[in-house]
């Protein structure tokens, strides 16, 4: 399925910054027509609208501050009522072993439930007129080390909500085509540290985390439009230490309905 982002209007959660930023920023320089950037920080949501309203030109970036564990219902409302959505990315995340109950409200939760209205608003046997949502998944939903359980649950959870709810047949009924990004390691606020689930092996984690490839925000922003341009729905693709995105080839018995 190759498509292009000319004219689009994106919905992109933990948009104040890092990986949000960076994609919503190279989503409006692919020729995006708006990018509507959610976001808990309402100093660095606005900024960032600001900033890419600056750079290219007013009326292309809003801010809309939005707590995703307890607002999904009323942002989205407002959304629906006010524009004509195209894309959702869902980017916004938290990487905290000692905060289970906020991880999984945020990483799961939050994106299924802003997913699903999103695919039922947009899809074209319901009135819509199709769509795609993005999810920021990680290396975690498909790999495992010993040092970070509670994160990468979530990442897999991640996982197989997209390729379900992307399964070829529900794109076939809806129009809308459900995709994964899976980034390794990337030097962000959220791994400025770490936390492990057993806080005795922290330090043993960040010398193992030290020996991995790292990667810049703007390579995840790069890969965010190569992804968007040419992943079939159901896919996952992987970005890891700057290198070109690759599909991430795993094997799911296939119960076709």
């Amino acid at each position: 399925m190759a498509t292009n982002l000319a004219n689009k209007v994106i919905v992109l959660t933990g948009g104040g910054g890092g990986i949000g930023s960076t994609i919503a920023d190279n989503y409006l320089e692919q020729g995006a027509k708006l990018v509507i950037l959610l976001d808990n920080d309402e100093k660095n949501g606005a900024d960032t609208a600001k900033q890419l309203t600056t750079k290219y030109g007013d009326n292309k970036a809003v801010f809309i501050k939005c707590d995703l564990t307890s607002e999904v219902d009323e942002v989205s409302k407002t959304i629906f009522e006010n524009y004509t959505v195209d894309v959702l990315v869902n980017n916004a995340g938290i990487f905290d072993e000692t905060k289970l109950k906020l991880t999984i409200n945020v990483n799961v939760t939050a994106l299924i439930e802003l997913s699903l209205k999103f695919w039922n608003h947009m899809r074209t046997d319901k009135g819509g007129r199709g769509g795609t949502i993005i999810n920021l998944a990680s290396i975690y939903g498909y790999r495992v080390d010993p040092y970070t359980s509670i994160y990468q649950a979530s990442k897999f959870a991640v996982m197989g909500f997209t390729r379900s709810l992307g399964h070829a047949d529900n794109f076939k009924r809806s129009g809308v085509r459900v995709v994964a990004i899976c980034p390794g390691f990337t030097r962000t606020n959220m791994t400025v540290t770490f936390t492990t689930t057993d806080l005795d092996r922290l330090e043993e984690y960040n010398e193992y985390a030290k020996s991995l490839p790292w990667q810049t925000v703007e390579a995840v922003g790069d890969a965010a439009v190569e992804i968007f341009e040419l992943a079939e729905s159901g896919s996952a693709w992987q970005i890891k230490g700057g290198k070109p995105v690759e599909e991430v080839k795993l094997k799911f018995e296939n119960n076709d309905p």
